[in-house]
């Protein structure tokens, strides 16, 4: 079944503690679900995702490395059905290319959590926005650049304005201290080329 294009739909995942947990018994009567779905943390998704048709989003995983379909991909919501969410990629050798995305079942690796819980939802994030990080790889035709502060480590600015196939395609936001400027840093370690031949 799918929506009108103009609706929004609201997924909610399921929440357990981990069956791999040797006393899940009482840590599932301690963490209920509902404190479970309150839990947010890196590489996993939210409990509620809403989402329209048009919505930009990101993956969290790895799904089909060979259809393109990795950790960080780029795609748009086509479709949303209750089991699937069709959507287009926006880059990469599938871009434009129809994708399927199921439900997955997550176990999140951070240790701020001192058990395991699994989280079954869809591996996507809303995405109108991402880290320079996050970009790597990434062809795109426009670039927004928000530089709060300068940017930190080496060839990070370099990558980041390097994402856009055309310097039109290029706007940057340098507003370090609450002032707008007009230069900032490019960090680079000079220590890096001391080998090089």
């Amino acid at each position: 079944m799918s929506l009108n294009p103009s609706e929004a739909r609201t997924y909610y995942s399921s929440d357990t503690v981990s069956e791999s947990e040797t006393n899940n018994d009482i840590l599932a009567s301690i963490h209920t679900p509902e404190f479970l779905n309150t839990i947010r943390c890196s590489g996993v998704p939210n409990h509620e995702i809403t989402v329209k048709v048009g919505t930009p989003i990101m993956l969290l995983r790895n799904i089909d490395d060979s259809a393109g379909l990795c950790n960080g991909t780029r795609l748009v919501v086509s479709k949303l059905g209750k089991h699937i969410i069709e959507a287009k990629s926006l880059t990469g050798k599938g871009a434009s290319q129809k994708v399927f995305i199921p439900r997955m079942t997550l176990i999140p690796s951070d240790h701020r959590i001192p058990f395991k819980f699994q989280r079954r939802q869809f591996p996507i994030m809303v995405s109108y926005a991402m880290t320079i990080n996050k970009s790597q790889g990434q062809s795109l035709s426009h670039v927004g650049l928000i530089l709060k502060k300068p940017v930190f480590a080496h060839g990070q600015l370099y990558v980041a304005v390097s994402r856009v196939t055309n310097k039109r395609g290029l706007k940057i936001i340098i507003c370090h201290e609450e002032k707008e400027k007009k230069e900032t840093n490019n960090v680079v370690f000079k220590e890096v080329f001391r080998n090089v031949v």
